[in-house]
C-alpha cells in the first residue's frame, strides 16, 4: 500500500509508479481542458443566476483550506450588509432528495460533513446537491443577494462573477501532474483564468509556476479555543493541552497540516490519520487511547455521538487579507444582479 501513497506519489521525489500513470494523466488533463471548452465556447449554456456568485476552489486534489476561507468572506460580507448563502455538492450525503437545506441538526451522512460545518459556524442558509444551480435558486428564494460556493471551480454548469483559488503553500501543484499521476485536476495554466490566488502558509518554489497578472495573497489559519465534543459549553485554550500526551484525529484532505499546528502549539502529539472524509463509527473511537484527544471540526460533526469526556475539536479561522476582502466586494457591486446591501442604500433621494 506504501507504494500508492499519495503523498509520495504526487509530493515526493520521483517515483516509478508516477511514470507508468503518466498517459492516463495526459489523458486526464485532455479532458479537463476540452470541458470548459464548450462552455467558452457557448455550445452550452452555464445557469445565470439574479446575484452574484463567488466560487472558491482549487486546481489540486486534497484539503487547502477552502472551507474556512469560505466562513471568513461570509463573515465579513454579512458585517458590510449583505446576505450571503453558501453553496456545496455536499461531498458523501446520502441523501434521495437534492438540493436541500442544511441546519445545524443535519445529519452529516444524509448532507456531508463540510456543509454541516458550515451551517453552524456561517450563521448563513447553506444548500447542498450537485445541481448547484438549483441549490442557488433555491438559496436566492430564501433572500440570499450573494452566495459563495465551497468547492466548484470545475463546475461550469453555473455561471460564476469571481473565483478565487486556493492552493497549499506547503505542497503547491505537486509534482505538476493531473490525475492519477499527480494531484492536479485540471492542468496549472487553468490558474491563469482565476481572479485571485490564496496561498495557503509559506509558498516554496513553486510559486514560480504561477501565472503573471493574476493577483495573489497569502491566507494565514488561527486556531480558536478547544471545544468539548460532549459538552459544548465547555472551552479551554490549546496551551492547557501541553505536557501531555494528546491523539491527534484528522480525517481531511491533508492531515499533516493539522498536526503540524498542533506541534507548532507546543503539543505532543500521536497523529491518528484517516482517508478525507472518513466515516467514524464507534469502533474507530474504542481504538483511540485514553487520555486528551483533539481532533478537527469537520470530524468533530461526525464523532459528537460516541465521544468521551476528554475530546475537542479545534476550530480554526481564516484570515484574509483586506485587499482580497475589497476586490471581492467591488466585483460583486460591478455585476448586473448585485444591489447594494441593506446597510449601503440609501432611505430617500
Amino acid at each position: 500500500m506504501a507504494l500508492l501513497d499519495p503523498n509520495r506519489l504526487w509530493y515526493g521525489p520521483a517515483h516509478p509508479l508516477g511514470l507508468a500513470l503518466r498517459p492516463f494523466a495526459w489523458l486526464y488533463c485532455a479532458l479537463a481542458r476540452l470541458h470548459p471548452l464548450s462552455w467558452r465556447l457557448g455550445w452550452r449554456r452555464p445557469a445565470r443566476l439574479a446575484v452574484p456568485v463567488i466560487v472558491v476552489g482549487n486546481v489540486t486534489v486534497g484539503g487547502t483550506g477552502k472551507t474556512p476561507t469560505v466562513l471568513a468572506l461570509a463573515e465579513r460580507l454579512r458585517a458590510a450588509g449583505w446576505r450571503p448563502g453558501i453553496l456545496a455538492r455536499g461531498y458523501g450525503g446520502r441523501s434521495r432528495h437534492w438540493p436541500r437545506w442544511v441546519h445545524a441538526g443535519s445529519d452529516p451522512s444524509e448532507v456531508g460533513d463540510e456543509p454541516l460545518l458550515l451551517a453552524r459556524r456561517s450563521g448563513c442558509p447553506v444548500v447542498v446537491g450537485p445541481d448547484r444551480a438549483a441549490a442557488g435558486r433555491l438559496a436566492q428564494r430564501a433572500g440570499c443577494d450573494v452566495l459563495l460556493c465551497d468547492d466548484g471551480l470545475q463546475h461550469h454548469a453555473l455561471a460564476r462573477d469571481l473565483e478565487i483559488a486556493l492552493i497549499d503553500g506547503a505542497r503547491g501543484l505537486g509534482n505538476g501532474h493531473c490525475l492519477p499521476a499527480g494531484p492536479l485536476r485540471e492542468p496549472p495554466a487553468r490558474l491563469a483564468r482565476v481572479d485571485w490566488i490564496l496561498i495557503n502558509g509559506e509558498a516554496g518554489d513553486w510559486v514560480e509556476q504561477l501565472p503573471a497578472g493574476v493577483p495573489r495573497s497569502r491566507l494565514r489559519l488561527r486556531p480558536g479555543a478547544l471545544i468539548n465534543l460532549r459538552h459544548p459549553e465547555h472551552r479551554q485554550p490549546l496551551a492547557a493541552l501541553r505536557g501531555q500526551r494528546v491523539t491527534a484525529v484528522a480525517g481531511i484532505g491533508h492531515p499533516e497540516r493539522f498536526f503540524t499546528l498542533l506541534r507548532a502549539q507546543g503539543l505532543e502529539i500521536e497523529p491518528r490519520p484517516y482517508p478525507d472524509h472518513h466515516r467514524f463509527t464507534s469502533r474507530d473511537a474504542a481504538s483511540w487511547p485514553d487520555g486528551p484527544l483533539v481532533m478537527t471540526e469537520k470530524d468533530a460533526v461526525k464523532c459528537a455521538p460516541f465521544a468521551a469526556d476528554n475530546q475537542w475539536f479545534l476550530p480554526i479561522d481564516a484570515v484574509l487579507q483586506e485587499a482580497l476582502v475589497e476586490m471581492v466586494e467591488r466585483r460583486i457591486l460591478r455585476t448586473d444582479a448585485a444591489e447594494p446591501p441593506q446597510s449601503a442604500r440609501r432611505s430617500g433621494p
